[in-house]
């Protein structure tokens, strides 16, 4: 649908009231068309996830100009499915996501790393800040473990 005035429509047919009773749901779906007016805007809450999320948001129900009590899944449901056809995971949306360059090349922002003086962490820091490992420090440890066992074993 092109506008959430339309999916608020569309739940006063369905579940009886006014437009103005599902407005605020439907736009808050739709709030990230603020950001990129591409269908694609869906992922950030198109999905079961932000189904869920609007619950938190809304509450569990919304009481209508005609005093019904309506869910809130309900309402997002049926503007997930309009919008999709069905209710997608979180994780379909995310796998769909080719990654950039700048997503995976992370950096700890410290231009000159604390003295390490054998502790395991300010190692690890100076290991990321010289651009030697990409690990996180518990891997970054484990595998250092690892590293020397093999080389006590090969000894």
């Amino acid at each position: 649908m092109a506008h959430p005035l339309h999916h608020a429509e569309s739940s006063a047919r369905r579940y009886v009231g006014m437009p103005a009773d599902y407005q605020a749901i439907h736009a808050w779906f739709d709030a990230s068309k603020e950001h990129l007016a591409l269908p694609t805007h869906r992922a950030l809450r198109h999905h079961a996830q932000g189904i869920f999320k609007a619950e938190r948001v809304f509450g569990a129900s919304v009481t209508n100009a005609v005093g019904r009590t309506i869910p809130v899944r309900w309402i997002g449901e049926q503007h997930v499915r309009e919008d999709c056809r069905r209710i997608p995971t979180l994780a379909d949306w995310l796998v769909r996501i080719e990654p950039a360059p700048w997503m995976v090349n992370g950096v700890i922002e410290d231009p000159a790393p604390a003295p390490h003086h054998g502790d395991p962490a300010g190692l690890w820091r100076a290991e990321v800040a010289a651009g030697r490992t990409a690990l996180g420090l518990a891997d970054w440890i484990a595998e250092r473990q690892a590293r020397s066992a093999r080389l006590r074993v090969a000894s």
